[in-house]
């Protein structure tokens, strides 16, 4: 996977927790997906396809997700008892922010993305295509630890 494709990930990450969140975040590092070993609990995973086929994963720590839920939802953080149905659906709900936002960036490739599917535990059990090389960006955030994992690959285009 080209590194310029994972730009409007970044950009899209950035403007749903600062925008959407009331949460100012900064890009850290970026590497290759397996290079990153912090511990993430919650993981929302969008599946892209079009003209290029892949996912993109937003990896957030418990207190994390559970700070992002409280504030879309207008809530205190203690009012939640874990992770609940509210924290897993908000989590999700993030992730389909994030996918929508940078799809439209990426007309190009005509991009669909699936319903989130939310994966709690550690590590997740996330899988690329087999063809692509995911790239990872880890996050500043004032809640705790945060990632992104963006891995598609263009498809060749048919006469």
């Amino acid at each position: 996977m080209q590194v310029e494709y994972i730009n409007p990930f970044i950009r899209s990450t950035t403007n749903t927790f600062d925008t959407m969140l009331g949460c100012p975040i900064k890009r850290d590092k970026l590497c290759m997906a397996d290079q990153v070993n912090e511990r993430y609990e919650v993981s929302g995973v969008i599946g892209l396809s079009g003209r290029a086929q892949g996912s993109v994963v937003v990896l957030l720590s418990h207190e994390v997700a559970i700070q992002a839920a409280a504030a879309m939802l207008m809530m205190e953080p203690t009012e939640f008892d874990g992770l609940t149905d509210d924290v897993i659906d908000a989590v999700g709900e993030i992730a389909n922010m994030v996918a929508g936002s940078a799809k439209a960036e990426l007309e190009e490739y005509h991009l669909s993305i699936s319903l989130p599917n939310v994966v709690v535990g550690h590590p997740p059990d996330i899988r690329f295509p087999s063809e692509v090389k995911p790239i990872a960006v880890t996050f500043t955030c004032p809640w705790g630890p945060m990632a992104l994992k963006v891995g598609f690959t263009p498809l060749p285009v048919l006469a």
